[in-house]
């Protein structure tokens, strides 16, 4: 590992103010519920596809208080597609914590701040230190590969030890002066050398700011950095689609159990096989069930062989519930009690759905439009 530069802070915040984004809808504020907003989306998240989200939250719900004060089940909505729907719960009762803890207000340090649902070391430090010029370091994927890279550290940061050696270097690096401008502006430079500059794979180092004493560039091997070792498994897993629809167009959901797959999202009801889900129709429908063309929906780290199959049966159909899936278990709002309930075409597209569950839904209304 090479020595840390003493000018390092300074040249990513000079190159930030020059060639840095500076066009990104969440940038130019130190509102921390956009902050924290924008910062939670971003996470595993590409910055193209946020965009949209962010403004339609930002209009639907300005601030914390209105977000707080909104049914569990219209921020699901609202975030259906975006994936990692654990942020969106977290984002809900976290906004809630925020007004009956906090009086409404963002606390003010990074310490603070990792007490709240759902804001890690590294969120926390970028809310601190865009808003309110707290000298604290983040550690996302993009600045773990800057850093990494520029001080050749080749430990292996699969081992946590390692992990908080590295959180030690970020902090030693940051700048000394003039925080409460310095701060944001190096905060978002490493960010943004991570995400356009020292990507990983062939990175620019040509136009780096801090190329000259990047310690990867001068071992003539960047892409070596970082080193991680333990890489998690794919799996993969076949579920079948009871996809039951009245002439009216209602569809009867279930909401998923807490945890698990699509957790708290309304969903059709998932079986492991097709046996199972024909079990759970009544026996005088089971001839109306018919196969829709399988697709594969790629999670993190799990292939889901998704196999539909549909059926149209007369409004108010029971199913057999001893072969249906359990419901959620649990307290809160996110929980229900039953194992599923017929809803209304013109409600369930304001639920919180599956991204693959709502294109199947819409895809069956476009055919039978």
């Amino acid at each position: 590992m090479k020595p840390m530069d003493p000018e390092f802070a300074m040249r990513v915040v000079r190159w930030q103010r020059s060639h840095g984004r500076n066009h990104l809808p969440w940038q130019g504020t130190q509102d921390p519920y956009a902050v924290w907003l924008s910062e939670i989306m971003l996470q595993q998240t590409q910055v193209g596809a946020v965009r949209e989200y962010f403004a339609r939250f930002m209009q639907r719900f300005p601030d914390v208080g209105a977000l707080a004060q909104a049914p569990l089940d219209e921020v699901l909505g609202l975030w259906s597609g975006l994936g990692y729907y654990s942020r969106a719960r977290n984002l809900h009762r976290c906004a809630r914590e925020i007004m009956d803890q906090h009086g409404g207000q963002f606390p003010r340090s990074a310490e603070l701040l990792q007490t709240l649902p759902g804001i890690g070391r590294s969120t926390a430090g970028a809310i601190a230190a865009f808003c309110f010029g707290e000298r604290v370091a983040i550690l996302d994927g993009n600045v773990r590969r800057v850093l990494a890279r520029s001080l050749a550290f080749d430990a292996d940061l699969s081992k946590s030890a390692n992990e908080r050696t590295l959180w030690d270097l970020a902090t030693g690096l940051l700048p000394r002066s003039a925080l409460r401008t310095s701060m944001p502006a190096y905060t978002q430079g490493m960010m943004d050398l991570g995400a356009t500059v020292c990507v990983a794979r062939n990175p620019q180092c040509l136009v780096c700011p801090v190329a000259d004493t990047c310690g990867a560039r001068r071992e003539g091997a960047p892409e070596k950095y970082p080193v991680k070792t333990r890489k998690l498994k794919r799996s993969a897993q076949s579920l079948w689609l009871l996809h039951l629809h009245t002439a009216d167009g209602a569809v009867w959901l279930q909401r998923r159990p807490v945890p698990g797959v699509w957790a708290g999202l309304y969903c059709l009801p998932l079986f492991d096989s097709f046996e199972a889900l024909q079990a759970a129709v009544p026996l005088r429908h089971r001839t109306r069930l018919q196969d829709a063309p399988a697709f594969v929906h790629v999670l993190t780290h799990k292939d889901l062989h998704l196999h539909p199959v549909s059926a149209r049966v007369p409004a108010g159909t029971p199913l057999c519930a001893q072969a249906l899936p359990a419901p959620a278990q649990g307290k809160g709002e996110a929980d229900i009690e039953h194992r599923g309930e017929w809803i209304a075409p013109e409600q369930w597209p304001q639920l919180g759905l599956p991204a693959p569950i709502r294109r199947l839904l819409q895809t069956a209304v476009r055919h039978s439009a």
